[in-house]
């Protein structure tokens, strides 16, 4: 079979002819995407304009509150803290400026500024600060504020603003100074780094003290210069606080209980003086006390206010009360005789008994000698609710009207059936314990013919209070002439007689209770009035844990009432009266007063 194999010409191209036109063939793909492109810019700029349509008409809150937050600011002027002074105008708590050192722990990374160590290594050593740690406060990049040291002095201050160290900066702010020191450290208290009240009536009247500063809202340009003030607003101007306790007898007092508790090495110590017609407290002091500028190494016991909050059985310095009692519900009269023979006596299986037998006691005998069973048969002789209303009245058994932080209202278990021996141990001091104020408080009415007032430490701020009577005048007054042969010579309160006044009062030492009984720690109190003829303060003294030899209250308490009154009585221009004083006349105007 033969196959016959044809072979193709190859074609040839045709040529154009010169001057025939191209045709026109159209770029398919490159209009697609020339299409492409342009309608994603168009969706784009759509997206633009929608969500800035949206940002700047539907919902421009977000958009302006970063721009606010860029360039508005809150600007606080200066605004200090209330004084705090006495009954005349004597400063006893002040603010004053002072600075702050702060860091920007950003601004420090951004320049690079911990590679600075000779620069550092001075400021820890200026803020007595290991470098170390001190840099570890800063090391955190994201924060822009720590406090390195606050309420700097102002050499301190000068020297780090020397030191020129990126992102770290004085700040002003101010603190709070107490002229008076120790002296009057537990009555006025002391504030906090924020200035803040944390203790005694800084504490109390933090809100009235704290005032609001004026505040700006202005705006600032890129460089931080004020372009515009937005807003202003008045703040409340802080309050100053007057006392009324007079600085002159505070330091007095202090002093006389201080050396006291060193001379008779006692663990502690308070004193009140009240003005008897006002119920003001005139001085309040204890020791151990503080220095309140400077608190960094001070034990925490020494800041207890004890005369408000530390509460003792008062032993014979409410035995008064008993007689009172008697008088008021009319068992005996002011001559009245009462046969406290054999000198002792048992009661439900306990004795009670005086140091000897003292026969028969006329009522000024039974305090004058402190007889234990001469108020034990007042007492045991009149109801016994009638005895626990007289405590009461008296105020021994509830607040005293101060309202101080931390204070006590005594403590008082009381029952529905009370034995023999319970209400003839209250008549001498003891089933009850009560605080150094209460204490003042109860000599106070004494002295104001049976009528009381609330105490006060503060003057201006509550409404005037009328007295209440809770025992009647001429009674009051007996009890008060009463008292003052406990300080005649011879008498247990002799030593807290003053030259040229009348002094009448009681002196009282009780053992303080441990488990299970009593122990050999002894208080020691003396509490009274002067002047006898008119009463014009009221004073007691507490000394706490006496060591050595002397214990009694006539030894210890005594001397220190003696100097406290004789100093405040000259400090108020009070006239001597224990001159040709005619005591008959006295008695007598007494009873029509």
């Amino acid at each position: 079979m033969t196959v016959t194999a044809t072979i193709q010409k190859p074609r040839r191209r045709k040529t154009k002819k010169a001057g025939q036109a191209k045709p026109n063939v159209s770029p398919i793909l490159v209009q697609w995407r020339f299409a492409v492109v342009l309608t994603a810019v168009v969706f784009v700029f759509a997206c633009l304009a929608v969500r800035a349509a949206y940002i700047q008409v539907i919902e421009p809150d977000v958009l302006i509150e970063h721009g606010d937050n860029r360039t508005i600011r809150v600007r606080d002027n200066a605004n200090y803290r209330g004084l705090i002074t006495d009954r005349h105008g004597q400063q006893l708590a002040v603010s004053v400026p002072a600075q702050a050192i702060y860091a920007d722990p950003k601004i420090i990374h951004s320049n690079d500024a911990l590679a600075d160590n000779r620069r550092w290594q001075a400021l820890a050593e200026v803020l007595e600060q290991d470098i170390n740690k001190l840099k570890a406060r800063v090391k955190n990049p994201n924060r822009r504020f720590v406090y390195l040291q606050r309420q700097v002095t102002p050499a301190m201050a000068e020297f780090v603003e020397n030191l020129n160290i990126p992102g770290v900066y004085l700040r002003n702010e101010s603190k709070r100074y107490y002229p008076s020191g120790e002296v009057s450290a537990h009555v006025v208290g002391f504030t906090d780094v924020d200035d803040k009240g944390i203790e005694g009536l800084e504490r109390l009247y933090n809100q009235y003290l704290t005032g609001t500063p004026d505040k700006r809202r202005i705006r600032r340009d890129a460089e931080g210069r004020q372009i515009e003030i937005l807003e202003q607003k008045k703040g409340k101007a802080a309050e100053n606080l007057q006392l009324t306790i007079d600085q002159r007898i505070q330091a007095l007092t202090y002093r006389e209980i201080k050396k006291a508790t060193l001379q008779y090495t006692a663990a502690s110590a308070s004193a009140v003086v009240v003005d008897v017609h006002s119920g003001e407290v005139l001085a309040l002091a204890n020791t151990p006390s503080y220095n309140p500028n400077n608190r960094a190494t001070v034990a925490g016991h020494k800041m207890r206010n004890r005369a408000i909050t530390d509460a003792f059985e008062p032993g014979s310095s409410v035995k008064p009360l008993a007689v009172l009692a008697a008088l008021e519900f009319g068992t005996v009269e002011r001559d009245s005789v009462v046969d406290t023979s054999p000198g002792w006596m048992y009661l439900g299986g306990s004795r009670v008994s005086d140091p000897r037998n003292y026969g028969k006691l006329s009522l000024t005998e039974i305090i004058k000698r402190s007889s234990n069973m001469g108020t034990s048969k007042l007492a045991l002789g009149i109801p016994k609710e009638f005895l626990m209303d007289i405590y009461y009245n008296m105020g021994l058994m509830s607040t005293t009207g101060l309202n101080m932080v931390g204070e006590s209202s005594g403590i008082f278990h009381e029952r529905s059936r009370w034995s023999q021996h319970e209400i003839s141990t209250l008549s001498f001091g003891y089933s009850i314990a009560v605080t150094t104020v209460q204490l003042a408080r109860m000599y106070a009415t004494i002295g104001n013919g049976g009528l009381q007032y609330p105490l006060s430490i503060v003057k201006g701020l509550n409404p005037a209070v009328e007295p209440v009577r809770v025992v009647s005048e001429e009674n009051a007054y007996a009890i008060l002439e009463m008292m003052e042969s406990v300080t005649k010579e011879g008498a247990t309160g002799q030593k807290a007689a003053v030259e040229g006044y009348r002094v009448a009062g009681k002196t009282g030492t009780s053992r303080k209770a441990v488990a299970g009984g009593y122990g050999e720690e002894y208080v020691n109190i003396f509490a009274g009035l002067a002047p006898v003829s008119k009463p014009q303060i009221a004073v007691v003294v507490l000394i706490n844990e006496p060591a050595g030899d002397l214990y009694h209250g006539g030894d210890t308490a005594a001397p220190v009432f003696s100097s406290i009154v004789s100093g405040a009585l000259h400090m108020l221009n009070v006239p001597p009266d224990a001159i040709g004083v005619n005591h008959t006349l006295e008695r007598n105007l007494h009873a029509v007063r």
